[in-house]
């Protein structure tokens, strides 16, 4: 089969199986630009492609492209599902499966959190915006910062987040997580008090309170894009030098906060809604040396006799 009807194929199916658009465009960008790489190489059978391929195509992403190995990483991650799925449906046998025996690339485990003076420079930078301009942008994006302290979601359900799915009374919100995984998620007093007042100023600034809670100026729902951009001049205002300022980062300050103030990896895995509990293992590992009060003073030695 030539490899540009494989990966139609392939595209056919994942919408058959009703993937999220935002993970199909994810698929087919690594894939074209594999495809791009091997018809350069005068590839163009599925069955032609060796784990050499593979290997080279990931060297020039390095070399050339200057991907580093997290970017690599994902892209071989793309490949290995790619050829699964053809040699599910028999398009090649597993010998000839070209990724099926190559390896991730060893990554260095940094996972940067906003401090203290980083969250009141950004929220003092909103407040005097809100005073002195009353834009309708400085509002939601001191909203927008404050939400993603108290939750930690991921940007995509951030932005599909409506206000049916806002129960302030209760202080719970529904998010749509990966795989589209519908979880409730508990929202602090502190938290619903900026929500209803931000409700309240959507409502008289657009005549009706829109349907998404984090909306355009025009009330339309926010792309990821757009809030990548609002952080992206935020970072130019701020100048933080040792930290970088994008939604994960929100989600990863959320985590350590968590813990430093002694929440349990369990509580914190379903606040996350991490499928794994490895993944927040990862954050109890980074932080162990940060959580030494917390051992000190919770750890069962405490009350023995030895």
């Amino acid at each position: 089969m030539l490899l540009k009807f494989a990966i139609k194929d392939f595209k056919d199916d994942r919408e058959f199986k009703n993937l999220s658009p935002k993970t199909i465009e994810s698929y087919m960008s690594a894939l074209n630009e594999f495809q791009d790489y091997c018809g350069k190489q005068e590839i163009v059978d599925v069955s032609d492609v060796t784990p050499n391929t593979v290997k080279n195509y990931l060297m020039y992403c390095q070399k050339e492209r200057n991907n580093n190995v997290t970017t690599r990483n994902s892209k071989l991650h793309v490949l290995k599902i790619f050829f699964n799925y053809l040699e599910e449906i028999e398009v090649i046998t597993q010998k000839q499966n070209p990724a099926k025996k190559i390896g991730y690339g060893k990554e260095d485990i940094k996972i940067e959190v906003f401090q203290d003076r980083h969250i009141q420079q950004m929220l003092g930078y909103y407040r005097r915006l809100k005073q002195r301009e009353k834009s309708f942008f400085a509002y939601r994006d001191y909203t927008m910062i404050v939400f993603l302290l108290g939750t930690g979601v991921r940007l995509g359900e951030m932005v599909n987040l409506s206000w049916n799915e806002v129960d302030l009374k209760n202080g719970t919100i529904i998010v749509f997580g990966k795989k589209r995984q519908q979880s409730s998620i508990p929202i602090t007093e502190k938290l619903i008090k900026e929500l209803c007042e931000y409700r309240v100023y959507c409502e008289q600034t657009f005549g009706e309170v829109p349907q998404y809670v984090f909306t355009d100026v025009e009330g339309k729902k926010l792309t990821d894009n757009a809030v990548k951009c609002v952080f992206k001049r935020l970072k130019e205002i701020m100048n933080f030098p040792d930290c970088r300022l994008s939604a994960h980062t929100f989600r990863h300050t959320f985590a350590h906060r968590m813990l430093m103030n002694g929440c349990d990896v369990f509580t914190l895995q379903k606040m996350l809604r991490h499928s794994n509990i490895a993944m927040t293992q990862r954050y109890l590992a980074i932080w162990g040396v940060a959580l030494a009060s917390q051992n000190e003073k919770f750890n069962p030695l405490n009350s023995l006799e030895i």
